[in-house]
């Protein structure tokens, strides 16, 4: 049974199942845990916390030395609300401009708790998926809020964090599928939990060989390619995890032509989840900055991506759904206008074919103009897009500041 109690009546011996208020605006990265000691429950009381669910069927009940379940004056019981019941809160949207400082401030936390959580792995220590929960809430109401904002900024990452923000990138993007798909929200908050711990099983690789600054050879490639079945190995091994969760940690780079692996699943053989992560993990891994190469404009890798949806790498339906998501032109892809000037794309507008762009380079006298934006929407006959291009084409070293935070503000 789940109750609701002020900070003050935190006892030793109790299991919390969540903390009220912001993820972010408190100390712990794990949702759920065990009151295991006076030090950890006087830092809850001192964390700035002022009310917290308990879970009475795994701990304590407010009653310090009997399990009954009579509530205390300041706490209240959901009737027949369990720890696996889950509805997300009515949430206000909020502008791309709005959302990017939340999301910067939620990424950089992400990376902690994602950081620490694949450690546990590799030391074989990851005994559970509660305390992902959290993160998921959190990277899904930011992405409720506005699609685009934290999607955008997760691309930013750097090549020796790529791993573990690789996974807060897809737990992103496979939360604006499923919504997109029109799936219940328990089921977009089990995409999300699939996405983040999809490639737990590269904590079973060698670190040389994962973060590899060159080609992988042939026996390097066989190796990377049992990390599906390591991670899914580790997701086993604990109870009670969701069949997606492990489905999509085993099936993300089956094909739907067949020609994936671990297992060659075809067509519908493969889960609709593990074909949405399939989509989303091939976006974020070919759009990202990597040892070994840089990142593609992700309007670039839009079109190649459409290119192996029709040779059969990816479900048809479920990429053009994607494609919705992000956009026909995503945030930061540089485009050239009609006019002769360099813009990057800064936002979607009412038409997926003319986005919100900063304009800031003139490529008729070569030189950088005053960054200025444009909706392109609202400029049919005046101005339009002449073709996507290649930064480096234009010896452009740095355009992510054009649309990035720092062009916000």
């Amino acid at each position: 049974m789940l109750k609701k109690i002020v900070t003050n009546e935190l006892r030793t011996g109790m299991y919390i199942h969540a903390l009220c208020g912001s993820w972010m605006a408190n100390p712990f990265w794990r949702k759920s845990f065990l009151i295991s000691s006076d030090d950890l429950c006087m830092r809850v009381r001192s964390s700035g916390v002022r009310e917290i669910w308990i879970d009475t069927d795994k701990g304590r009940d407010v009653v310090i030395d009997n399990r009954s379940d009579t509530p205390s004056e300041n706490s209240f019981v959901v009737e027949g609300m369990h720890a696996n019941s889950f509805q997300f809160s009515n949430i206000t949207p909020s502008s791309t401009t709005h959302e990017f400082d939340r999301a910067a401030q939620l990424i950089a936390k992400s990376k902690e708790a994602v950081t620490a959580m694949f450690f546990e792995a590799r030391m074989g220590r990851f005994s559970s998926i509660e305390h992902a929960d959290s993160l998921v809430d959190e990277i899904a109401l930011s992405v409720i809020r506005n699609t685009q904002a934290l999607i955008s900024l997760s691309r930013l990452k750097q090549s020796d964090d790529y791993t573990y923000m690789h996974s807060v990138a897809v737990c992103a993007m496979m939360v604006a599928l499923a919504r997109q798909l029109g799936m219940a929200e328990e089921e977009v908050r089990l995409c999300g939990k699939a996405g983040l711990l999809h490639d737990l099983g590269k904590m079973a690789i060698d670190h040389d060989v994962l973060n590899k600054p060159g080609p992988l050879t042939d026996q390097e490639f066989m190796c990377i390619q049992t990390h599906p079945q390591s991670g899914y190995e580790m997701l086993l091994s604990i109870n009670d995890i969701p069949p997606a969760v492990l489905d999509v940690c085993l099936h993300h780079h089956e094909k739907f032509n067949g020609h994936g692996y671990p297992s060659g699943l075809c067509g519908e053989e493969i889960s609709i989840y593990a074909r949405m992560g399939a989509v989303c993990d091939v976006y974020d891994a070919i759009t990202s900055n990597r040892p070994y190469k840089l990142g593609w404009c992700p309007s670039e890798s839009l079109r190649r991506m459409a290119e192996w949806a029709k040779d059969g790498h990816f479900d048809q339906a479920i990429f053009e759904a994607f494609v919705k998501c992000v956009g026909i032109y995503p945030i930061g892809t540089l485009l050239k206008l009609k006019s002769g000037r360099l813009a990057v794309v800064i936002d979607i507008s009412k038409s997926l074919l003319r986005p919100m762009v900063n304009v800031f380079f003139s490529t008729r006298s070569m030189t950088y103009l005053q960054p200025h934006v444009l909706d392109l929407s609202l400029l049919a006959d005046t101005e339009g897009i002449a073709s996507c291009e290649d930064a480096s084409a234009w010896k452009l070293t740095d355009i992510n500041k054009y649309w990035g935070q720092d062009s916000r503000h």
